[in-house]
């Protein structure tokens, strides 16, 4: 880092500098854009990061005045990533390096790299992955075998498309085909602030969370979304998980990350990424988020990725409203998005949000 440039940005509170790094002050705990308008601290007591999540991870917590965990970014660094983006799109039965977009973009691979997971919540050579799965469950699909389903997709051989399979469609090829038959799913419904709560999940991470008011619409929900899978109840597994999602809903880990296995096409993803980038307590509108995508005109498809994310809370789609700031519809009922967001409203500005109830739960 060069950070008596970086320092003399913050003196300067320049608005260009937004995105390329942020500042932490040791006697506050806070962190803060660079053009944060608060009163600057003295230089030996600011530390520089690349991301926010450096931030938080050496105890930091986000400034609520300046908001520098928001998936709004400038310009000029959304562009080049865009610019990324179209030509791994433009590229995908090649090899795509680094190095081919980094000259493509003008930007050095680690500055790329960087800025990219930014702006899309994922890796160049993560994007590029997901985009294949895109097109070969697309094929698997309309009746492909799965040996013409992964060439069409890009891959060079079987081999690449089996080790990656497991983790991105949380299946082998031919299962995913069945309808996921095969999948073992376990889960548990307990009393939450917002009614009953199911909880289900395979052994690679939470794939369902429902919210109701009778645990027979809840198990006909889940049973529904995965018609074919071996579906039994046990909560023992599922222990840990529901603890933290609990503890989320009463406001005191507003923190949350935990691993979810779920079927999503790659811009259902970055959508669910952006969604969990916005602060805890705030909110931001369909088209804000569709923005932040650099596809401004794909509010509508923002909105429908909401509407399908199978894992409330986890990805938290109660924090979009519409661009006037009313509420729209909300899965499990709109007075419990209501209670939810005034809820997070209310302790992020009672100021109790303290560095280790910022934490995000382990995986």
């Amino acid at each position: 880092m060069h950070e008596e440039s970086y320092w003399q940005a913050v003196l300067e509170r320049d608005k260009r500098a937004d995105g390329e790094f942020v500042y932490a002050v040791r006697s506050t705990g806070i962190y803060c854009r660079p053009s944060c308008p608060s009163r600057r601290p003295g230089r030996a007591q600011v530390l520089f990061f690349g991301l926010p999540e450096a931030a938080e991870d050496a105890g930091f917590r986000a400034c609520l005045r300046c908001r520098p965990r928001s998936t709004e970014l400038p310009e000029h660094l959304v562009e080049p990533v865009q610019k990324a983006r179209r030509y791994i799109e433009a590229n995908l039965d090649g090899s795509i390096t680094l190095a081919d977009l980094s000259a493509e973009v003008g930007l050095s691979p680690y500055h790329l790299q960087r800025m990219f997971k930014r702006v899309m919540g994922v890796t160049p050579r993560q994007y590029a992955e997901a985009l294949r799965l895109d097109r070969f469950k697309t094929q698997l699909k309309e009746g492909d075998s799965v040996t013409e389903a992964l060439y069409d997709a890009g891959y060079s051989s079987s081999s690449r498309l089996y080790e990656r399979a497991p983790a991105q469609l949380g299946m082998t090829p031919s299962v995913y085909r069945k309808g996921g038959a095969g999948m073992t799913i376990g889960y548990t419904i307990v009393d939450s602030n917002l009614g009953r709560l199911l909880v289900a999940a395979t052994h690679k991470g939470i794939c369902s969370v429902c919210i109701g008011d009778s645990d027979a619409y809840l198990e006909t929900t889940l049973r529904e979304e995965y018609p074919a899978a071996d579906i039994y109840r046990d909560g023992e597994d599922l222990r840990h998980w529901v603890s933290a999602l609990l503890r989320h809903l009463e406001g005191a880990q507003p923190g949350l990350d935990l691993p979810v296995d779920v079927k999503a096409t790659a811009f259902q993803w970055r959508v669910w990424e952006a969604l969990k980038a916005i602060p805890y307590g705030t909110t931001r509108s369909y088209g804000q988020i569709a923005q932040a995508l650099g596809e401004p005109t794909a509010a509508r498809a923002v909105a429908r990725a909401c509407a399908t994310n199978p894992v409330a809370i986890v990805v938290p789609c109660h924090r979009v409203v519409g661009q006037d700031g009313k509420l729209t519809g909300y899965r499990w009922g709109v007075d419990r998005k209501r209670k939810l967001l005034e809820q997070e409203a209310a302790v992020a500005q009672s100021g109790t949000i303290t560095a280790e109830a910022q934490q995000t739960v382990p995986a």
